[in-house]
């Protein structure tokens, strides 16, 4: 759990330093859509949109190591950045920390101010899915385990 909450302070004290202007954080949002890496188009299929979000998002999941890695993308910059930053934090972890953690940085820097309820409601499905992602993949690591066990 320790990498996902040590993610989640670095990303208030970045928005920390924005000192709660609306119009800044919502560049910062943006800036950080811009640096996720290109979805392949191959990628972006109607099997990995992500349900509930108003903007398309295609999120693709992976177990490597014991670790969910995600892939994703999106046709709105704002978005980009929200999943951006969902994927900051999840990508790259353990499926059990992902299904646990607590996200406290969404309450911490304030983001329900700066992104409406449309896509808070998108956010929370984006979340949804990460976890989902995560729990099929610890179901199936375990189910693997037992069998060699």
């Amino acid at each position: 759990m320790n990498g996902i909450n040590h993610i989640q302070d670095e990303i208030i004290e970045e928005f920390s330093m924005l000192e709660g202007d609306l119009d800044m954080s919502v560049e910062y949002l943006i800036e950080m859509g811009k640096k996720l890496p290109h979805l392949d188009e191959s990628l972006k299929v109607e099997d990995n949109i992500v349900k509930g979000c108003q903007s398309k998002v295609w999120l693709v999941a992976d177990f490597k190591d014991h670790k969910v890695h995600f892939v994703a993308d999106s046709n709105t910059m704002i978005t980009k950045g929200l999943v951006s930053m969902l994927m900051r934090v999840f990508s790259g972890q353990p499926a059990s920390d992902i299904l646990n953690c607590d996200l406290y940085f969404i309450e911490k820097i304030g983001m329900n101010r700066f992104i409406g309820t449309q896509r808070s409601n998108g956010f929370a499905a984006m979340i949804k899915q990460m976890r989902l992602y995560a729990l099929a993949f610890l179901s199936k690591e375990k189910a693997e385990n037992k069998e060699t066990s």
